[in-house]
């Protein structure tokens, strides 16, 4: 059996508005929204009584998905310790291929994005950063 594709990447986030505006302004479409809840969410997560508020977006290709989670319950916490529940807000990096790095900086830091460190270089074949999103711990990584 292989991989059919990958699917979609979810975060977790605090706002969910402020998280979907700042995905949307990158480029990304928003493909829905939806409360989540019931019995079977609660097994899949390995938690009790999840409410969720989700929203999906999808690349322009539409090739690819960010799932966006709010957890109405139970609460969200913070990313310790080191083997973090479903309900830990952010995620490591998501890498989106850009036509202008210095124009989506521009833009995304109206909607409350900071670089991480410095707009690089590597080698000869594209310019990178971090930048840290509504979320503090989620960090798109737009490149051109």
């Amino acid at each position: 059996m292989t991989i059919q594709r990958m699917d979609h990447v979810g975060i977790v986030v605090s706002d969910l508005e402020a998280a979907v505006a700042f995905f949307v302004e990158l480029g990304m479409e928003l493909e829905g929204r939806a409360p989540i809840e019931g019995r079977w969410v609660d097994r899949i997560n390995g938690l009790d009584d999840v409410r969720v508020d989700m929203a999906m977006l999808r690349t322009p290709d539409g090739h690819n998905k960010v799932e966006l989670t709010r957890f109405r319950s139970p609460a969200a916490v913070s990313a310790e310790p080191a083997v973090a529940p479903p309900n830990t807000l952010g995620i490591r990096n998501v890498m989106f291929a850009v036509d202008d790095i210095d124009d989506v900086i521009a833009r995304l830091r109206a909607h409350g994005a900071e670089l991480v460190g410095e707009v690089e270089r590597y080698e000869d074949i594209y310019r990178l950063c971090y930048l840290r999103g509504p979320e503090a711990s989620s960090s798109p990584w737009p490149s051109s």
